[in-house]
């Protein structure tokens, strides 16, 4: 289901618009990866809403309305918002607009800054390797690494293999461009081999380790095709990290190949678990700070029109009343006295404790609105 109802990143505007062309949504982003489809909306109607996006999600997926509903997980106002810090801390995945989102990235910076919550085989691609590695044999450190696509997943395999110590990597891609620059941010004596895609089954042939991560929407590998390479004596490891997935099913059921996917992931994310968990139990609070603090902006901006006219009025009446003031004692009111009574007036607005209170709320409608 995942793999159907993921949105590859050349279509997420394509995705937003038709999102929020729906009659009650105002507002949509979408947050899809290999482990994860999640949509947030600013709804007209939360019943009508979800109920758009259920039906939205279902036609582009083909997957019926009913399955969705069995599967979705649906989050509101401020669950739906610490649901989000959560993800961009790290706290709620296996690696993470408006005012909201801008909150979301300061969150999961503090988090990352104070608790080191990205510490450890949290991300997709260290976890991949680690999983690779802990399921070859002892002579491991012998074994040759392909890595099937050169975007910024795969670039980050190919960095956890240098630092395991694995310094001859192939890498298959459509294009030598992005493995050249790969290549240059490699430490001297590292080998990165650019082979075409056309040679993607040879360099498998060869490999004992195959990573595979592409935007592909079909399987690049398949049973008919593995199995002509594929001597029972020389077992395989598909390691594919790819939503759609890369490596066909089928592919397990031949003798020599073990086929790992996302979900396997979760075997090396456990072996966290523990340290993880104290993480979390520091991150926690912040998170739960960040989301007070958002949700006290939120409402203070509801005010903010009243407080503009509060502090227009108010202004209008001090200037007036000491020109009135001004005026009887029968001094001329040129452009030096108006600055003065300018800054008087600012000076008896900054001292008012309302106005005071709420001035950064004023500066922050002006950057979000």
């Amino acid at each position: 289901m995942r793999e159907k109802l993921a949105i590859p990143e050349a279509e997420w505007p394509q995705a937003i618009s038709e999102l929020r062309s729906l009659n009650h949504i105002e507002e949509a982003f979408v947050l899809s990866t290999c482990n994860r489809i999640e949509i947030y909306v600013l709804g007209l109607s939360g019943h009508h809403g979800v109920k758009e996006v259920t039906e939205w999600m279902s036609k582009r997926s083909g997957i019926p309305v009913s399955e969705i509903c069995q599967h979705r997980l649906l989050l509101y106002n401020k669950d739906a918002m610490q649901h989000l810090f959560e993800v961009s801390a790290g706290l709620d995945s296996l690696v993470l607009g408006e005012g909201l989102f801008d909150h979301a990235i300061k969150a999961g910076r503090r988090v990352r800054e104070e608790i080191n919550i990205a510490a450890g085989a949290v991300s997709v691609s260290y976890a991949a390797v680690e999983l690779a590695l802990a399921k070859l044999s002892e002579s491991s450190s012998s074994a040759k690494m392909l890595v099937i696509g050169a975007g910024k997943m795969r670039k980050l395999v190919i960095k956890h293999l240098v630092a395991k110590g694995y310094t001859k990597i192939v890498v298959v891609n459509r294009s030598e461009e992005k493995v050249a620059t790969i290549r240059e941010e490699m430490s001297p004596g590292v080998e990165i081999i650019y082979k075409p895609f056309d040679e993607m089954l040879a360099c498998a042939a060869e490999a004992n380790v195959i990573f595979t991560s592409t935007g592909s929407e079909t399987p690049l590998f398949l049973k008919e095709y593995v199995k002509i390479f594929l001597p029972a004596a020389n077992a395989r490891l598909f390691v594919d990290i790819s939503v759609p997935r890369n490596v066909g099913s089928c592919v397990a059921e031949l003798d020599g190949a073990r086929v790992y996917n996302v979900d396997d992931l979760e075997e090396v994310v456990a072996a966290n678990k523990e340290e993880r968990v104290r993480k979390e139990m520091g991150a926690r609070p912040i998170i739960i700070e960040e989301t007070k603090k958002f949700e006290a902006s939120t409402n203070a901006l509801e005010v903010v029109p009243t407080i503009k006219k509060l502090r227009g009025k108010t202004e209008i009446i001090i200037v007036t009343e000491v020109e009135k003031f001004v005026s009887k004692l029968g001094i001329d009111i040129n452009e030096e006295t108006r600055k003065a009574i300018g800054d008087l007036n600012q000076g008896i607005m900054c001292r008012t404790k309302i106005m005071e209170h709420y001035e950064s709320v004023i500066n922050y409608d002006k950057k979000h609105v």
